[in-house]
Parts: C-alpha cells; structure tokens; sequence
C-alpha cells in the first residue's frame, strides 16, 4: 500500500508474534504520531499492539484527509457555479480563472486517489490478519479490527462519492471553457456575416464601369456609404432581435 499523507510511497508490513517490520521509504505521520504516544506513555507494546494502533491512526488519519478534501470541494464548488457562474452574466471568467479552477480539481482529484490507495490497501491488509488463522492472535485483536473494518468500508464509499464529485466539477469546468469558446465563435461569426453585405456592396460599386448609373450622380457616394451602413446595422438588428448577440 502508499502512504496517505505524502506522494506516493510504498508501505508493507511484516508481522509476526514478538516483531513488526514496516517497509517503508518517507517518513508518514500515523507512524510518527503512534512513535510520540510510546515514547509518552513509557509502555512496551507487542507487535500486534503496534500494528493495531498503527491501523487505527491510519484509518483516522484517511478520514481527516477526506474531511479536508470533501471541505474544499464544497468551497470549489461555490466558486464555479457562484462565482464563475454568475460572473458569466456580466463579464466571462478569465484563461487564467478557468485554469486555476481547473488546476483545483486535478489536485483534489490527485489526492482523491492517493487515499483510495491507502484505503484499498488496509482493506487488504486489516482483514488478512483478523482472519488468520493463527493461535498467537487473541480473539480480543480479531474484534479490535472489525472497527476499522467496517471504518474503512464506510470511507471507501464516502471516497467514492467525493470522486463522483470531482468528476461533476470537472465537467462543470470544461463546461465553462466550451461555453466561453462557443460565445467567441459566435462574436466572430457575427462579425464575419455582418462584415460579408458593406464588402460587397463597396466591391461592388469600386468596380467603376463607365456605363454604371450611379457613377454620375450626385449623391452617388452618400448614397454608397448610406447603403454599407443600412448593410451592416441591418444584420446586426436581426440578430438583436433573434437575441444571437
């Protein structure tokens, strides 16, 4: 298994009736925390006293993480339906917004999954040993560790909920980045088509043909500017009016 509170790290577990070996390559705080509170007390723990105490600070401190992470989805997730959302209606989100929001839920997703791992792992490791079938294990110990069982069961679904979660966030994130492009490709579109009538009517009339009638009036040139201007407002109000812009 890896441990919860650092990058990715591996952690096995050898025990036996007088030693537990631990296999590890990072210092990890249940270790640290369980090491304090032996060298507090005084007292002499035997090897599955250690391992069960290490269990029980591990499977407290997965549900901490998952409290801290469940606590800063909910503030993200204000923050892009709130924020962002009705932001949206006066001014669009910024690249860099939508980025950080982005950014947010690759890291919650990230430590979402270093937690599972953990937490898969003891599910492994927790039954393995009150199911073995050894006489040196009490049957106090076997009862012991139904409690972070069960705990562990109850945070894998509740970690799996937090995962729907990110994934929804996500989706609302790269909602906003498609909305935002789509009302850019609709400014230009806009543009474009409202830019096509003026460019052909001054094609058309640049051409300068001698037997053109409006070359010898006038008022022919206020009347070809009076034409590119209706050309181009009068598009602009039927998509005004189609509510387009």
């Amino acid at each position: 298994m890896s441990g919860i509170d650092h990058p990715p790290s591996p952690l096995g577990f050898g025990l036996s009736k007088d030693i537990l070996v631990t296999i590890r390559y990072t210092e990890l705080r249940a270790f640290e925390t369980v090491a304090k509170k032996c060298a507090k007390d005084g007292a002499q723990m035997t090897s599955l006293e250690t391992f069960t105490a290490l269990v029980d600070e591990m499977v407290d401190l997965s549900a901490d993480l998952l409290e801290g992470v469940a606590t800063e989805m909910d503030a993200m997730s204000r923050r892009v339906f709130s924020r962002l959302g009705r932001q949206r209606l006066r001014r669009p989100p910024s690249n860099d917004e939508l980025g950080e929001a982005l950014s947010a839920v690759g890291n919650a997703g990230e430590r979402l999954s270093r937690i599972r791992d953990s937490i898969l792992g003891l599910e492994r490791i927790v039954p393995y040993v009150a199911g073995a079938e050894l006489n040196w294990i009490p049957q106090e110990t076997r009862i012991h560790l139904a409690t972070p069982r069960n705990d562990l069961a109850s945070l894998n679904e509740y970690q799996t909920h937090l995962s729907d979660k990110v994934q929804f966030l996500l989706d609302a994130v790269l909602g906003f980045i498609n909305i935002k492009q789509s009302d850019i490709f609709q400014v230009l579109t806009v543009i474009s088509v409202v830019g096509i009538p003026p460019t052909l009517v001054a094609s058309m009339y640049g051409m300068n043909f001698k037997n053109m009638p409006e070359l010898s009036w006038a008022w022919g040139y206020q009347y070809g500017l009076a034409l590119i201007f209706l050309s181009a407002v009068v598009p602009l109000l039927w998509f005004k009016w189609r509510r387009w812009v």
